[in-house]
């Protein structure tokens, strides 16, 4: 049985994020690869200096950064937990350490639904 991308898509739309975070630990795991890797590799393939100049007027890539040390820690770990995929003592580390990068260049859609769930769970949160 084969599936198109469009299939695949769309199933993934209908996840909680909690099970999107499984499935790519699950892919991580079984292709022997890390999607923090795939993400780092693109600013290369942006370019250069002149790239960044460009960059600078029209955004397409943000960091979504945790601003102010939250009242309910508890919750924003949760949140950072389930944004990032990584450990509780990571998460909480993020949290304490302020300002910490939670996202590193994504969208603008990603960075805003990132920065509004941190935001929802008591976080200051910075777009960069």
């Amino acid at each position: 049985m084969s599936l198109s991308k469009d299939e695949i898509l769309d199933a993934i739309s209908e996840m909680t994020v909690m099970e999107v975070v499984e499935l790519v630990d699950a892919m991580e795991e079984k292709f022997g690869v890390t999607a923090a890797a795939a993400v780092a590799a693109v600013p290369v393939a942006g370019g250069g200096a002149d790239g960044d100049a460009e960059s600078a007027e029209e955004q397409t890539e943000f960091d979504v950064v945790l601003a102010g040390t939250p009242e309910k820690r508890i919750d924003v770990i949760k949140v950072v937990r389930a944004l990032t995929g990584s450990g509780l003592k990571d998460a909480k580390e993020m949290v304490d350490n302020v300002p910490s990068t939670v996202k590193e260049q994504v969208s603008k859609d990603e960075a805003d639904e990132a920065k509004a769930k941190l935001e929802e769970a008591g976080a200051t949160v910075e777009l960069k």
